[in-house]
């Protein structure tokens, strides 16, 4: 018998092994991928972004999306829609194609409805614990997994306990120049973006090398903090940490209020079983939400810890859109607007507070994604028809080498409320004969009506900067790579999944680590508040 079996390996699982194995608990992950290192991974476009093999296929593994159309909640199968809720099922999660944007909760998301009151319609809570609790965990993160960067006070700048960084920043490129001096003339602070990517070795990770390839990519110098490099590769060397890859989690078992032991299909087939003192569960959280859900018994016939029927309740993805705009050699010469590789390493947090009575977000500037293929393909209409052979061709030149394109990815709160939610499906079911998760994918109003003022701002940006062609999309519909929420935790057994640990209320032994846990999801990507608060919650593991 083990000390802690988790399920999933991704930010949410990470910290715990890593931990508990050096405190010397005996910990087993189950991770329904495979095992790949920093020799698997390739900069193959067709292979990762085009086919994904770090995912299922839809025909055998899929889920149902729920959306509302013409007034009417309509349920298609992903394999038909081909939205692919799936993030990497490998060892180290979606932790291994992130793009590493690191940024802290402000101490008034952790008390959104005491700050700025209920939105009708939306289910906003205070969460149980505050900033100050996190904080240690946010510091420990940094050195742990190894975020670059250098602190640039802003007027909302959350507080620390530590001056700046361990790391220095990545190398920027020259826009970034570009970008501050814009936002200055327009009165408005760059922020220098906190990365989880070293700017140096660590241990037994190398710097990053600036390979052009990052976001959607694994990386094969280590320097990307995924969980599999920064924390899992550490704990097995303890010789503490089993990790059974491959392993499907059909059901936790609970025997008189505890979980006894895990049920999981090996690749070939076979059904076994797990058994361990503690559990964790830490799978992405409609993942989490399906298996609780899945995991029915005498004392839980709506899923386990789901008494309250909370499990699956107030799912939250992340608000925004896309603010876009070209750059060509009238912004800068062209040999340094076209330098490969480096980071833009900006974003505005001046908005991250609207009002006194409006919660705003952030604008993360990158560029578009190297990927060719994507870049080429985007080509091949011109004024509503297709263009074909020199002309297509030259397009595709210019786009290539004389033109760069700057994205602004907007974030802003996805408001929870009773049209977001996960259940299990009663009709379909997956390869394994287990029903998928449900997902209905209902957006708020303020959802769009917030990310509407931010992106109105971010154009103004984009026109100081020089660059043509502007255009946004804020829309309502989810980013399937962002998923938290649908186990909130909470001081109410009957409104909340969790404790203020991350203890099921109901089920002693039985802990969630990822992002399922938050009761309202904050402005930034949530990452980092997943790695902290599973450190957190390692240091409650070590003491049961």
């Amino acid at each position: 018998m083990f000390d802690v079996c988790i399920v999933g390996s991704g930010a949410g699982a990470g910290p715990v092994a890593y931990e508990l194995c050096k405190a010397g608990k005996r910990v087993v992950i189950l991770e329904k991928g495979d095992f790949y290192k920093e020799e698997d991974f390739s900069k193959d476009e067709i292979a990762f972004c085009r086919r994904s093999i770090v995912t299922p296929k839809l025909k055998d593994e899929y889920h149902v999306i729920e959306t509302l159309e013409e007034g009417k909640w309509e349920a298609i199968p992903t394999y038909k829609s081909g939205w692919d809720f799936w993030n990497g099922n490998i060892v180290g999660g979606s932790s291994n194609f992130m793009s590493g944007f690191f940024h802290r909760l402000h101490p008034k998301d952790f008390r959104l409805l005491s700050e700025f009151g209920a939105i009708e319609g939306a289910n906003v809570v205070d969460w149980p614990i505050g900033y100050e609790d996190l904080e240690p965990y946010y510091e420990k993160a940094e050195r742990i997994i190894g975020i670059s960067g250098e602190v640039t006070p802003y007027k909302f700048q959350e507080p620390r306990s530590t001056k700046n960084f361990p790391y220095a920043p990545t190398i920027e490129h020259p826009i970034s120049t570009l970008i501050d001096r814009s936002c200055q003339a327009l009165g408005v602070v760059a922020v220098k973006t906190p990365r989880a990517i070293l700017s140096v070795p660590k241990e037994d990770r190398n710097a990053c090398y600036y390979s052009n390839y990052c976001g959607s990519y694994g990386c094969s110098s280590g320097a990307k903090g995924s969980s599999r490099a920064a924390l899992l590769q550490p704990a097995l060397k303890t010789g503490n940490l089993t990790i059974i890859s491959q392993s499907f989690v059909k059901a936790l078992v609970e025997k008189e209020g505890r979980v006894v032991f895990a049920s999981y299909v090996e690749k070939s087939g076979v059904v076994k079983t797990v058994e361990a003192k503690q559990f964790v569960l830490a799978a992405q959280a409609v993942e989490s939400c399906r298996l609780l859900l899945n995991s029915k018994s005498k004392n839980f016939p709506q899923g386990l810890a789901n008494n309250s029927g909370q499990v699956g309740k107030n799912l939250l993805f992340s608000a925004g859109g896309l603010v876009t705009g070209v750059l060509d050699e009238g912004v800068m010469p062209l040999k340094d607007l076209m330098t490969p590789g480096l980071f833009v390493n900006r974003t505005i947090k001046d908005w991250y507070f609207i009002d006194e009575k409006t919660k705003g977000g952030i604008s993360e500037a990158l560029f578009e994604h190297a990927n060719p293929i994507v870049k080429a393909n985007k080509q091949k209409w011109q004024n509503g028809k297709l263009l074909w052979g020199e002309p297509l061709q030259k397009k595709i030149y210019e786009k290539l080498n004389h033109k760069k394109q700057l994205n602004f990815e907007i974030f802003n709160d996805w408001i929870p409320h009773d049209d977001c939610f996960v259940s299990v499906s009663p009709s379909y079911r997956d390869k394994h004969g287990v029903p998928v998760a449900k997902i209905r994918a209902g957006s708020h109003p303020q959802n769009e009506k917030v990310g509407e003022i931010l992106a109105d701002k971010t154009v103004e940006v984009l026109k100081k900067i020089g660059a043509k062609d502007i255009s946004t999309s804020v829309t309502p519909y989810p980013p399937q790579n962002l998923q938290a929420g649908g186990c909130r935790f909470g001081d109410d057994p009957k409104s909340s999944v969790l404790d203020a640990q991350c203890r099921a209320h109901e089920v002693p032994n039985l802990f969630v680590t990822d992002g399922s846990f938050m009761p309202t999801g904050g402005s930034v990507p949530y990452t980092w508040t997943i790695y902290a608060n599973a450190f957190r919650v390692a240091e409650v593991l070590k003491k049961v």
